[in-house]
């Protein structure tokens, strides 16, 4: 009777007149596939469960990880003014009082921008006062001195008509808002559709970014050389 014998190498080889009943009883080609296969699955079903997933959402991972705290990295620190849609003045942190009807140039509009994470969540400090823009558990915005408390902390979003709108991070859907008499708005009565909780960054007067010049290049056709010009 031919038999089926497994090598020792990986490969099964046909022995014939070789009997292993005594080892493997009825054992043939066709069993030893089948529970090769077997095996094969049962090694391959973690790789199927992390891959057979359908549908994965990545953006949650992304959403989580920005609300991580970086305190490794170095805290990024802006300084700009920001205008108010509807009231047409900028952003005022009074000390403990908060409004939007500060002039373009007034010291107590300039605020200090700190990146509390890698990605879009910052903090808002008056460069005057050194309060920190906060919203309570009832939605009013106050100022603080510390900067410890998550009612500090906001989300940073570009709408698609181009403003900024600034979200709590602990109590979401609630936005940054002002009337038109710059008075604060209430985190629970704002939507980010709404003009109220829309901003614009601006420089404050003399603090604009440093640009470097553009440098035009000119190519020669008979010598290829590149021969450098100053802006025209």
């Amino acid at each position: 009777m031919d038999t089926a014998v497994f090598d020792g190498h990986g490969s099964w080889m046909l022995w014939p007149g070789y009997s292993t009943s005594h080892l493997f009883p009825s054992v043939t080609i066709e069993t030893c596939q089948r529970r090769c296969i077997q095996m094969l699955l049962v090694m391959c079903n973690p790789l199927q469960q992390v891959f057979g997933v359908d549908g994965v959402n990545f953006s949650v991972h992304v959403e989580n990880q920005t609300r991580v705290r970086d305190a490794m990295s170095r805290r990024h620190h802006r300084v700009y003014q920001l205008y108010s849609r509807t009231s047409g003045k900028h952003v005022q942190v009074l000390g403990r009082r908060i409004s939007a009807r500060g002039e373009d140039g007034d010291k107590y509009a300039q605020l200090v921008v700190e990146a509390d994470t890698f990605g879009s969540q910052v903090r808002i400090r008056g460069k005057e006062t050194n309060f920190y823009l906060c919203m309570n558990r009832r939605g009013k915005l106050v100022g603080k001195a510390s900067n410890k408390s998550e009612d500090c902390v906001f989300v940073e979003k570009v709408l698609e008509n181009h403003y900024t709108a600034l979200m709590s991070s602990r109590y979401a859907g609630w936005y940054v808002g002002f009337t038109k008499r710059g008075r604060p708005r209430r985190g629970p009565h704002t939507l980010p559709n709404q003009q109220d909780v829309h901003f614009m960054k601006r420089f404050p007067p003399g603090e604009y970014p440093e640009t470097t010049p553009f440098r035009f290049t000119t190519v020669n056709k008979r010598s290829k050389r590149v021969r450098a010009t100053g802006p025209r």
